[in-house]
């Protein structure tokens, strides 16, 4: 049974994945918003703005925007789930000796692998406008691990979306409040300079502790409770999505 769910999967994951190829506009459109905020940020707003940390601007609001990008590019993972429901791919599917994890699972793969383009695209363009880190091998893979679990959380997320909406438009808006969440967090100003209410927010909620974990190890510095914190957020998450996303795959193709 494990082999024909990984063979299929595999399979399912390269025909969504030649979907993207045949289409690379996809990638380029989810890195736009967040180069665009870049450029906006640093040297527009940038100079304004004073982060107490010492560091360049761009060094410091980068992990906020790899989050963003990450944010806009799940809302295709729905979109694309949306247009196989609709074009009845998954009752097709059905009748085939194909095990149900694998139609869902291939969407979350493809999501993976286009939103780590899309981070590699957005991060060689913050290298071009000045972004540096004395960040090792280790420190990298950590923070791609961070990353990998932040895009698995939210794109089980967009699983939900893509098969409970109603029209196309339902099925990506749900990522728009995700792609501002960043902007009330320790992105782009410390929380500390926000009124009371807000910097409560800002502190609690997850992207506030991904964001401070993703610069502490770009930085070189301790990441504190705040790692364990993000990963209890990312976890959480990606467990309550998957299993409601599973529970409503069941009930849409029984």
């Amino acid at each position: 049974m494990t082999t024909h769910v990984l063979s299929d999967t595999g399979t399912l994951t390269g025909r969504s994945l030649r979907h993207i190829l045949r289409s690379p506009d996809t990638i380029i459109t989810t890195a736009v918003t967040p180069v665009a905020l870049m450029l906006l940020f640093v040297y527009v707003l940038g100079g304004a703005i004073d982060t107490g940390s010492g560091e360049s601007y761009i060094n410091y609001m980068l992990p906020g925007i790899l989050l963003i990008t990450i944010a806009s590019g799940i809302a295709y993972t729905a979109y694309r789930l949306f247009l196989d429901m609709q074009g009845g791919i998954f009752e097709r599917f059905q009748s085939m000796p194909i095990p149900r994890p694998s139609v869902l699972w291939a969407h979350v793969l493809t999501s993976l692998v286009a939103n780590l383009a899309s981070l590699v695209i957005v991060t060689g363009v913050a290298l071009i406008m000045g972004f540096r880190t004395g960040a090792s091998v280790v420190d990298w893979l950590a923070a791609a691990g961070i990353l990998i679990l932040f895009i698995l959380a939210l794109t089980w997320v967009a699983v939900i979306a893509g098969l409970s909406a109603k029209t196309v438009d339902g099925a990506s808006a749900f990522s728009y409040p995700l792609i501002f969440l960043p902007f009330i967090s320790s992105a782009f100003v410390p929380t500390d300079s926000m009124p009371g209410p807000v910097a409560w927010f800002a502190d609690n909620q997850p992207v506030t502790s991904i964001v401070n974990t993703l610069r502490a190890l770009f930085a070189q510095q301790p990441v504190g409770n705040d790692v364990w914190i993000a990963l209890a957020w990312c976890a959480g998450l990606l467990l309550a999505a998957y299993a409601a996303a599973t529970a409503i795959y069941r009930t849409k193709v029984s």
